[in-house]
């Protein structure tokens, strides 16, 4: 028997387990001396990003005395990188965060994000914190790191730092992907399809699988590699089936920022989206000094559906946005 429209999808227990979930999270931090921060969901600025659309409301009591456009935040990276340019110490914040994007198994448009930074660390010395988390939640024994670079050529036998896109338009063709007439794609966009429907099956089904190395083209805000500057200083963790977190060795450079922000809104000019107002308060922080660190943004409604094996995220939410 179906429950009524104004029922929560989730179960009394899973509540009780979101619950323990936020405890198991503060207590480890606590442990570690980082610090609680709180910043805002409705921003001036959002992200550029062409794969990210952010929901926008109009704010009509602004002191210029005119209307203006208001973000919900897809993260709160620009925030709390704000107060680590101010402040210079470890946070962390446990919120809501909000993408404009369909509803599905594993997404609702408004979700529980975890966002962290840790001052001195670099990408790897950050994985290592992931996994130690991980194992404090989950009880997972071990986890597991592979190079974007290896797992392409183990799945695919292809390289995606050196092939032509003609190579990699062959393999994507092979495979089959259907996509409507009008969906945009370029070389990271085939890329980022094949990822998602040929390699992140097989990865991370017995334990959690850190993926890093990614293109220097999907940088985001990432540094690039020292040693390989093919290659972005960034990783995602995969597991039984989820897209998990997404970190990076933070970039530190306002005017690089700049031309990559300026980069994505000529690519959504391209693809014939509208360009997005660039967030002008995070890089005059970063123009006063970010200090060396590395972040990671992890899907909290996402791990609470692994730790209970739930099997759609309905089922850990109290209301999603069709109840909402």
């Amino acid at each position: 028997m179906s429950k009524p429209a104004w029922h929560p999808t989730a179960s009394l227990q899973a509540l009780k387990a979101r619950a323990e979930l936020y405890q198991q999270i503060r207590q480890f931090f606590a442990s570690r001396n980082v610090l609680e921060v709180d910043t805002p969901t409705l921003s001036h600025g959002t992200v550029t990003d062409v794969h990210l659309d952010a929901f926008s409301c109009e704010f009509n009591h602004s002191s210029s005395g005119k209307p203006e456009t208001l973000y919900l935040q897809t993260s709160p990276e620009f925030a709390l990188k704000r107060l680590l340019s101010a402040y210079k110490t470890c946070i962390y914040q446990l919120g809501k965060a909000y993408r404009h994007e369909g509803q599905g198994r594993w997404h609702n448009p408004e979700f529980t994000m975890l966002e962290w930074y840790r001052v001195g660390f670099d990408h790897h010395t950050l994985m290592q914190e992931v996994s130690d988390l991980f194992k404090a939640v989950l009880d997972v024994p071990d986890t597991e790191t592979l190079s974007y670079q290896q797992v392409f050529l183990q799945y695919l036998s292809l390289d995606p730092l050196t092939a032509k896109t003609a190579e990699i338009a062959a393999v994507f063709n092979r495979c089959n992907i259907d996509l409507s007439d009008d969906y945009p794609i370029d070389r990271d966009g085939m890329l980022q399809l094949l990822f998602s429907y040929e390699i992140e099956p097989k990865i991370g089904q017995q334990m959690p699988c850190f993926i890093y190395g990614y293109p220097a083209s999907q940088a985001a805000l990432a540094q690039l590699n020292e040693q390989d500057p093919r290659t972005a200083d960034r990783f995602e963790v995969y597991y039984k089936g989820a897209e998990l977190a997404n970190g990076f060795h933070e970039l530190q450079n306002a005017e690089e920022q700049r031309k990559r922000f300026e980069q994505d809104n000529r690519l959504r000019n391209t693809f014939r989206l509208p360009s997005k107002p660039i967030d002008e308060h995070f890089l005059a922080a970063l123009e006063s000094g970010l200090p060396a660190c590395a972040g990671v943004a992890l899907g909290v409604d996402r791990l609470l559906m692994i730790k209970l094996d739930a099997q759609h995220i309905e089922d850990v939410l109290a209301f999603p946005v069709a109840r909402a």
